[in-house]
């Protein structure tokens, strides 16, 4: 009976522990799924370092402009993506894929103004994360691995992901409940142990770290 009651009592606790924990959401593209097979995502890790409840709705290849209504609904669109919940934090990231396959990092201007203003407070981007901000998350706005400098496909896209992510910068600052988390510094020139084969998805090392980063910034928010 000891033994019965001490189970019953540490079952419970453990219970109320997870009711506690900060509830996740984690919204965006391949960047936060890859790995997840070997529950070796971006999500997955990020799970296990805060123990937080983290629910990933981010899918492989998605955008903030896909018009498509049935695929888009499924989670191709990265605004569709959320949904309300009570989350206590919103981890996202995008853009990328808008930029790459909709205007090959070339002449983005326009594509870019549609995602987000110079000063951050415009566009596809700012509208979701005030979504966000409205249920009263926290957002942690995500920005993208960099190229060592060995052969990576998307090497020519660096100005154009810079000048993304500048543009996220500005918007974080206008508001203290959103936090750029910046990756352009995490991989050192010519280590390809961060990335996948394609040397432009993460590798688990590279999943790992970015999620590592990311946990340090929500420990870090006031």
């Amino acid at each position: 009976m000891l033994r019965l009651l001490t189970f019953v009592f540490f079952t419970l606790a453990s219970t109320a522990l997870a009711s506690d924990a900060p509830r996740i959401l984690i919204l965006g593209d391949s960047f936060m799924t890859t790995n997840a097979s070997a529950k070796s995502s971006v999500s997955h890790e990020l799970a296990r370092l805060t123990g937080a409840r983290v629910k990933s709705r981010a899918v492989t290849g998605a955008r903030f402009f896909y018009n498509l209504p049935i695929t888009g609904g499924l989670g191709m669109n990265i605004p569709k993506q959320y949904r309300k919940g009570g989350w206590d934090i919103v981890v996202m990231n995008g853009g990328g894929n808008d930029l790459w396959m909709g205007c090959g990092c070339g002449k983005c201007t326009r594509k870019m103004q549609r995602l987000i203003s110079a000063d951050g407070s415009r566009g596809a981007i700012p509208s979701l994360v005030a979504r966000a901000r409205a249920d009263g998350a926290r957002v942690f706005y995500v920005g993208y691995l960099r190229s060592p400098g060995a052969g990576s496909p998307i090497e020519g896209c660096k100005a154009v992901g810079d000048r993304l992510e500048a543009r996220v910068a500005q918007m974080a600052a206008r508001d203290p409940g959103v936090t750029y988390v910046s990756l352009q510094d995490m991989i050192p020139y010519g280590d390809r142990s961060y990335h996948a084969l394609d040397m432009i998805h993460p590798s688990p090392k590279g999943s790992r770290a970015a999620a590592e980063r990311i946990a340090r910034a929500i420990a870090a928010a006031p």
